[in-house]
């Protein structure tokens, strides 16, 4: 089966990976044109060029597919099947109905739950307890296609965005290439979604990352892990000055203080939160600083006990 590859991001290139140490012929790959980073804006290669650049395969970075315009490249290359995982455009019909096989997509959660460009992360903030890699068939929605192929894994207690997505990485290559298996030998069965069972998973915003103190210390604790390491929940100072909260915990205990209240300066901080609970930090990126732990942000007295913190912004 003669696959064409389309994506962009470390995950995708894990999943690449694991379809070329499969076997597969894979034709060349698609991803986002070079973009400028850093302080200063060298332009940098996607993940998945790199790999493919090691590999020896094509590459393609189109900065646009509408009106056919990439449908001259799909003639040359006559693949089977397209495999897409955050490519990071919506793809035209004329590319999706194309392959023998169509386009499949590596989703990182267990649809219908979570459509959209964030699962991993609204999966973490809502306190979910299992998630997985679903392979869907795609269609014109966003991931509306039936469902070709699903694995699972718990999310853990202590779960951030950068380990479950890490373990999602190497899933996700072992359920594309465990789907592309049943689609060559044609066992594979397609499930439509429930569409009543969806909820999107929509990008990851400024406001999502802001900390509202009036919730319990456990919903906090979720939000903070969803959005560590990148791009990390954050709350204001006395000063105004912006505190990242890069790792924290529900603390033993209850307080009858002030949600946004600083109660504890114990091994780190410790924030009254809704419900009467406290939410112990243990590590933060302050404005302007790099990141450290929270005992030496309190050492270097950046904070005191009873600061309120802002969290109406």
């Amino acid at each position: 089966m003669k696959v064409l590859f389309m994506g962009t991001p470390d995950l995708a290139a894990q999943c690449l990976d694991a379809i070329l140490k499969a076997g597969y012929d894979v034709l060349g790959v698609v991803t986002q044109p070079d973009k400028p980073k850093g302080r200063g804006y060298e332009m940098a290669k996607p993940a998945v060029k790199i790999l493919a650049e090691e590999k020896g395969l094509p590459v393609y970075q189109p900065v646009t597919m509408r009106d056919e315009a990439f449908l001259p490249t799909l003639e040359e290359l006559q693949p089977d099947i397209i495999v897409v995982v955050a490519y990071g455009k919506i793809l035209p019909s004329y590319i999706l109905e194309y392959p023998k096989y169509g386009c499949i997509n590596i989703h990182g959660s267990v649809l219908p739950k979570y459509r959209g460009a964030a699962p991993i992360q609204r999966a973490i903030i809502d306190g979910e307890k299992e998630t997985g890699i679903t392979i869907i068939q795609m269609d014109d929605g966003i991931d509306t296609g039936d469902m070709l192929h699903i694995l699972r894994t718990p999310i853990e207690d202590d779960e951030t965005f950068e380990t479950l997505h890490d373990k999602l990485a190497v899933l996700g290559g072992k359920a594309v290439v465990e789907a592309m298996e049943m689609i060559e030998n044609g066992t594979v069965v397609r499930e439509k979604q429930d569409d009543s069972l969806s909820c999107y998973a929509a990008k990851i915003t400024k406001d999502d990352c802001k900390l509202d103190f009036s919730q319990t210390a456990d919903q906090l604790s979720a939000r903070i892990r969803g959005l560590s390491p990148f791009p990390l929940a954050f709350t204001k100072l006395p000063d105004a000055r912006m505190l990242k909260i890069i790792s924290a915990h529900r603390a033993p205990g209850s307080t009858e203080a002030k949600p946004g209240t600083i109660v504890s300066l114990n091994d780190g901080f410790e924030i009254a939160c809704g419900g009467g609970t406290k939410l112990h930090v243990t590590a933060v990126l302050p404005e302007g600083k790099g990141r450290m732990k929270a005992v030496d942000f309190v050492h270097g007295r950046r904070i005191a006990l009873g600061d309120m913190l802002k969290w109406e912004l």
